[in-house]
């Protein structure tokens, strides 16, 4: 999947190239004046997924190196297209794979909101935004704990929204957001006894946005 917070995951599949660009036709379209109209193609060939630069104006990076041909993605590579970053994931465990997305390479495993879902990983390979909403498209409910040199955070989600979260310094929406911006250490989900009482009064996406917002402005004062 490509994941490019706030705007929805993308599922890749074998079949059909993905283009990403500033034109509306695109499957991922990002709006913005530093990406040309198809700025870069993502496509499966002999069951990996590559990505090229379609000759934009301002070129397409991965984990900082700009393309001159085609890059052979592994996950958590970053795809830098403008100032927009896009992550590349790959998911897989031990649950029922969407039935649509059987030739799809990589895979987002759904089950009924009442299913007790359990996996964990490395947040260099699915940073902690992708989490977020893999967790909202499932409508999960339980606790995800993030271990980072920073310490250890835990969001609480029910159907999918998260409703509490905390860390050594924070707790509710100020947790929240230091925990989404997150993307190197371990995490692990799972269903927890009982919910905390609601701290958060947002949705997945109101808070990605918030943070977007943030570095944003961090990045312009830092400039």
């Amino acid at each position: 999947m490509l994941f490019c917070p706030p705007l929805p995951p993308l599922r890749l599949g074998a079949k059909l190239p993905v283009f990403i660009g500033r034109h509306p036709s695109c499957e991922l379209a990002i709006r913005q004046d530093d990406v040309s109209r198809r700025h870069a193609e993502v496509r499966c060939e002999d069951g990996s997924f590559v990505v090229y630069d379609l000759q934009s104006t301002n070129g397409t990076f991965v984990n900082g190196t700009q393309l001159d041909a085609p890059h052979l993605l592994t996950p958590g590579d970053h795809i830098e297209v403008g100032s927009s970053t896009i992550t590349f994931c790959e998911i897989d465990a031990s649950a029922t794979p969407d039935a649509s997305a059987d030739d799809a390479h990589t895979i987002i495993f759904e089950r009924p909101p009442s299913a007790k879902l359990s996996f964990s990983g490395e947040l260099s390979e699915i940073p902690t935004s992708a989490l977020f909403q893999l967790l909202e498209m499932g409508s999960n409910s339980g606790r995800l704990e993030l271990r980072s040199d920073d310490g250890v955070a835990s969001v609480w989600f029910q159907m999918g929204r998260p409703v509490h979260a905390a860390t050594e310094k924070h707790a509710g929406f100020d947790a929240a957001m230091a925990a989404v911006v997150l993307e190197h250490g371990q995490f692990r989900f799972g269903p927890c006894d009982a919910m905390p009482e609601p701290t958060i009064q947002a949705s997945v996406t109101e808070v990605l946005l918030e943070a977007c917002r943030v570095q944003d402005e961090v990045g312009r004062t830092a400039g």
